[in-house]
């Protein structure tokens, strides 16, 4: 049990599903109604997913590894390593996990005649290792880092899906350039706003972390520039996520791309992600302790889950519409 705690089994989960979200209900349908087929085996990508998984989980065992010091101080109740499970048996872990989740996306990447892509998940584990160690005391390169892996958890899968696509079908799936670029900015939506809410959740666990931060001379945003300007600048993040809604809105509306499915998306948007994040622009403004903090960081978290799930109807705007 404090394993699972250790590596956040919960985010885990939810980065699984996105990757096969991203599979099963963007990809798979556009090339379906291309008719197309996807060329990875079950087992391939499951291991993909894997590997993905794996990688993430090392990433944060040591990152608590190393926080220790700060973390007993931020939210002692929530400290592991060095208490329940001792730091050597977490270094372990680190290295096992960051091991067999290169090992599986090289094999991943030769499975599919494409070796060189293996070299992805090698360079994440150095990124996730300097971001613990380094970039993490840095103001915002850490903060955007980790938001940038945090995009690729579903660009991944279509950085692995294309090639092979490419190889099987070769200038018949070049005839279908509209649709490979409509599954393209499906996905790359899904990892913009993945990257936002990540931004948006990282500068406000920042705001939460403040004083094990300022203590042990941690140069974060907050610590440098104070947190009522933090605060401006997550409010800027969250306007910028509803402009960008917005916008999608109003290409839907304007073109009527999607008839009568275009109501079904602004309901749900509405409901599930801009009231939410009004929510959260309201709660950062006022949050004046620890635990206002806490709640917006959840908040946030809810919100990019909710984005995730908004996939199942993709699926059905794809078979409906394209």
């Amino acid at each position: 049990m404090n394993v699972l705690r250790l590596i956040r089994i919960e985010n885990l989960l939810v980065i699984a599903l996105t990757q096969y979200l991203m599979r099963h209900a963007i990809i798979g349908p556009v090339l379906q109604v291309s008719n197309f087929e996807l060329q990875m085996s079950h087992l391939d990508f499951f291991l993909l997913v894997l590997s993905t998984v794996l990688i993430t989980a090392a990433g944060y065992v040591i990152n608590d590894y190393f926080d220790t010091r700060t973390d007993l101080l931020n939210r002692p109740s929530k400290v592991l390593v060095g208490k329940a499970i001792s730091r050597r048996t977490a270094i372990m872990l680190h290295w096992i996990f960051n091991f067999t989740g290169v090992v599986l996306g090289f094999y991943v990447a030769i499975s599919i005649r494409f070796p060189f892509l293996g070299l992805l998940f090698f360079i994440v584990v150095l990124l996730l290792w300097f971001y613990s160690t380094t970039f993490k005391r840095q103001v915002i390169v850490g903060n955007i880092l980790v938001s940038v892996l945090t995009g690729l958890v579903p660009v991944v899968v279509l950085v692995f899906e294309i090639p092979p696509l490419v190889r099987e079908y070769d200038v018949i799936f070049t005839y279908h350039h509209a649709n490979v670029k409509y599954m393209i900015a499906w996905i790359g939506f899904f990892a913009f706003f993945a990257f936002l809410l990540n931004l948006i959740r990282e500068i406000i666990k920042d705001i939460e972390d403040i004083e094990g931060d300022k203590t042990f001379g941690r140069k974060t945003l907050p610590v440098v520039i104070g947190i009522n300007y933090t605060k401006f600048i997550v409010c800027a993040l969250i306007v910028i996520t509803l402009v960008s809604l917005g916008y999608i809105f109003i290409i839907y509306l304007l073109t009527g791309l999607y008839g009568d499915t275009d109501l079904i998306t602004f309901i749900y948007f509405f409901v599930f992600i801009a009231i939410p994040l009004l929510a959260l622009f309201y709660k950062v403004i006022i949050a004046t302790e620890k635990r206002d903090y806490l709640f917006a960081k959840n908040l946030s978290k809810a919100v990019m889950v909710a984005g995730i799930l908004y996939a199942f109807l993709v699926r059905f705007i794809i078979f409906q519409y394209l």
